[in-house]
């Protein structure tokens, strides 16, 4: 399963610290749509809203994603 968004945000993963493993990458694919807060599987609207978040705030993006993943663990 690859998502539609991800190779698009490498360098968001880059930041923070996130290496996607095929092992990992559906718990940061549901953590990523929780976070921008749409429905899970709906990879265009949330590539849409990751996109949007991330021109708004690329530094607010990589933290919540940080901390989102070091609470799964």
């Amino acid at each position: 399963m690859v998502t539609c968004y991800f190779r698009h945000i490498q360098h968001v993963f880059k930041k923070a610290g996130i290496e996607v493993t095929s092992e990992n990458k559906r718990v940061i694919d549901r953590i990523v749509h929780e976070i921008v807060g749409v429905e899970y599987k709906n990879c265009p609207a949330t590539w849409r809203e990751v996109k949007k978040r991330i021109a708004e705030d690329e530094e607010g993006f990589v933290s919540k994603l940080k901390q989102a993943l070091t609470e799964q663990v």
